[in-house]
């Protein structure tokens, strides 16, 4: 899975067959610290494994020792332009370092930003989109085109690799899912950097996760890929949610519940939409590898759900407890969560 090249931002280790980690971005203002660390808790409690924070100046440079003494995962400074925050930066403690080499300047800044990273052991993302390229490039090819993006990014790794610096994670974002898709599908056949997967400005998170879902689903499930941010306008929270959810969703991330509910049909007795939503919020922070069901009728529920590790089916008013196909006991309607809780518990 992913890339030949191994980074460490921190203690995560980004490709080179590392465990695909999980990223979002703060949102709250950068001159807001205390505002920005009490997300940044959020976040990791929520299991996100690496955070990202926009540096758009000297004083949000303040943010990253504030960041650092809160949360324990990697943090990472987004920086456009100004490779002097690159340097104070690295010098402030940053994991990593998010910039584009092409657009800070002359050969002797991007060596300052690579030796200043180098000293310290700090990853670089260079993050390239349909909106930021080159204007050659776009000359080049007309328009944002997968292999434009492409070229993009491997032009400014060029410029780090000039000096000696190869500690880089190559992202090459696009809002239009196949054009996303097909740009990385060409980095990971033109390179060996790790690949950080996102479809940008996504959208809400209905539309936003729909579209994260194909285009990072099908990178990962063809091995292409090293760590990933599902890009949602909403709580970033929701971010790290959707992106685990993915993961589980083609059997990459093991730990924790993996939930399976019917649509319900005509037989269906019980609220299960409702029902459905309670043990997914409830069973949300479980770390149990466990498969959970929650079943309309009788008819399906032990029967198609019998590789469920634990689950419920609907009846009239009622329900049953099943595990592993065989039925427990029956419960009243207002009870099925509960006892699915409490067996849950027991696993």
């Amino acid at each position: 899975m992913g890339s030949k090249i191994q980074v460490t931002a921190g203690s995560v280790k980004i490709g080179g067959g590392a465990k695909v980690s999980v990223q979002s971005m703060l949102n709250v203002p950068s001159t807001d610290i205390d505002g920005s660390v009490k997300q940044a808790k959020i976040l990791e409690n929520a299991g996100c494994q690496i955070i990202r924070a926009a540096i758009p100046n000297k004083d949000a440079v303040k943010l990253i020792p504030a960041l650092k003494e809160a949360v324990s995962v990697p943090i990472v400074a987004d920086i456009h332009f100004d490779y002097k925050l690159a340097i104070e930066a690295s010098a402030a403690g940053v994991d990593k370092i998010r910039i584009n080499p092409g657009n800070i300047g002359a050969d002797d800044k991007v060596k300052a930003v690579a030796d200043a990273c180098r000293q310290r052991n700090i990853p670089i993302r260079i993050g390239v989109n349909s909106g930021s390229l080159e204007k050659e490039i776009l000359a080049k090819y007309g328009h944002p085109t997968p292999q434009a993006l492409c070229d993009s990014a491997l032009y400014h790794a060029s410029l780090l690799e000039k000096f000696d610096f190869y500690d880089i994670v190559l992202s090459m974002k696009s809002s239009t899912v196949s054009t996303m898709i097909k740009a990385y599908e060409l980095a990971a056949q033109q390179c060996d950097y790790p690949l950080h997967l996102g479809v940008t400005e996504a959208g809400t998170e209905r539309m936003g996760i729909i579209k994260s879902a194909v285009g990072l689903g099908s990178l990962l499930l063809h091995g292409i890929g090293d760590t990933v941010r599902v890009s949602l306008t909403a709580d970033p929270v929701k971010e790290v949610y959707a992106a685990y959810d993915i993961l589980k969703a083609i059997d990459i991330e093991k730990s924790g519940v993996q939930f399976v509910s019917c649509p319900t049909c005509g037989r269906t007795r019980i609220d299960l939409v409702k029902i459905a939503g309670e043990v997914e919020d409830r069973l949300r922070d479980c770390k149990k590898n466990i498969k959970v069901a929650v079943m309309g009728c009788v008819v399906n529920g032990p029967g198609e759900a019998k590789e469920a590790d634990i689950g419920i089916a609907g009846g009239d008013g009622c329900g049953l407890v099943f595990k592993k196909g065989e039925i427990l006991y029956k419960v009243p309607e207002d009870r099925l969560v509960d006892a699915l809780i409490e067996e849950v518990e027991k696993l």
